[in-house]
């Protein structure tokens, strides 16, 4: 029990801090970019994920394997158009993690081209690593398919608002302040997990991954002890 605990932890924790904190900086960034400071000014722009650490976003990273961060503070007002401003800021996070898959995938598909016959300190060090990155293609396009669930206050909800019309953007705001609930009943009490996000995320892994596809779903489900 307790080395399973220790083995789920090594292999997710620098991947998954690090898909959810630059996620959060990307957001800070373009905000900055655009017009509004306030991430900057915070620290907020930062890879230091002590900065972002949500807790109980960590323990759900590590329990269920999916996890979030502090959100980077954005002031809307502050951008110099906030309304398709807002769009790019809230895109940037999903971006940054697609972007994050691709590099992760890359470095898989190098790291198992090494032969296995290579030495036993090599294999040492390769193998956990190939877990870290498996699962950081796993971690990354999760977190950004979630993320374009198109309900606020989720990043894809953010820009559908910013793409429609005044009238119906606004009536989509006033989802906000229920859109986590909303968001937990369609995940855990409806099958869109099983039939949108699930094939979502596994042409997704099938397309970067390539022939490694199966190491990442077995990765991803702790099936490699």
């Amino acid at each position: 029990m307790i080395e399973n605990i220790l083995f789920k932890l090594s292999i997710m924790l620098v991947p998954g801090l690090l898909a959810i904190t630059c996620h959060e900086v990307a957001h800070g960034y373009i905000a900055w970019r655009y017009g509004d400071p306030t991430a900057r000014m915070l620290g907020r722009l930062t890879l230091n994920p002590l900065k972002h650490i949500d807790i109980f976003g960590t323990l759900m990273l590590v329990i269920v394997g999916i996890g979030w961060a502090k959100p980077v503070p954005v002031v809307i007002e502050n951008l110099r158009n906030p309304k398709k401003d807002m769009v790019w800021v809230s895109i940037a996070g999903p971006v940054t993690n697609i972007l994050l898959a691709i590099v992760s995938a890359g470095v898989l598909r190098l790291i198992l081209m090494v032969p296995s016959g290579s030495g036993a300190e090599i294999n040492f060090i390769l193998q956990p690593l190939s877990y870290m990155v498996a699962f950081s293609v796993y971690i990354n396009l999760l977190l950004a398919f979630f993320n374009l669930i198109p309900i606020p206050p989720l990043d894809g909800g953010h820009v559908l608002m910013g793409l429609l019309p005044y009238r119906q953007s606004a009536a989509l705001a006033r989802i906000e302040p229920y859109g986590m609930v909303l968001i937990i009943v369609l995940v855990f009490f409806t099958p869109i997990f099983q039939y949108l996000l699930l094939p979502l995320l596994m042409a997704g892994i099938q397309l970067l991954a390539g022939p490694h596809s199966l190491l990442v779903f077995k990765v991803a489900s702790f099936k490699v002890m």
